[in-house]
């Protein structure tokens, strides 16, 4: 089971930095290893709607499909996919930390199989990095608007 929380301290708004984070075609902007997001339902933010993402990750390319399973606008976005290589849940919370502050957490869950379940403890490290390296990229596009 691989369990990765990652947060970070945007100086942004809450109604910037939630809008802007939840949004799947903003995604290649921001994390490192996502190359695509494409809709497969309608463009909206809500239970049931499904995003494909295509993304590299340990040298590898991954094709997966995330459902929305949880929305609240500027609080949380649960997203899950049951396909691929690492069944994965992952969820962004919001919160304001000051006036024109906000703390963003990322978490991904999960059981990984076959070439991702054999490398164990270096899998969670390797999401960690590129989860603070993502954290970083966003907070970077943000403050720089």
């Amino acid at each position: 089971m691989v369990d990765v929380v990652t947060s970070i301290t945007i100086d942004r708004p809450l109604q910037q930095v939630a809008p802007y984070a939840a949004d799947p075609a903003n995604a290649p902007e921001w994390y490192v290893n996502i190359d695509s997001s494409r809709w497969l339902t309608e463009p909206v933010l809500e239970v049931g709607s499904r995003v494909a993402f295509s993304a590299r990750f340990l040298g590898r390319t991954l094709s997966y499909v995330y459902e929305i399973a949880q929305f609240d606008p500027l609080e949380r976005l649960v997203m899950r996919t049951s396909e691929g290589p690492f069944p994965m849940q992952t969820t962004y919370s919001w919160e304001a930390a000051g006036p024109s502050t906000t703390r963003m957490e990322l978490r991904n869950t999960g059981r990984p199989r076959g070439f991702f379940r054999l490398l164990g403890p270096l899998l969670g490290k390797s999401m960690h990095t590129a989860n603070s390296k993502d954290l970083q990229n966003l907070k970077r596009l943000l403050e720089s608007s």
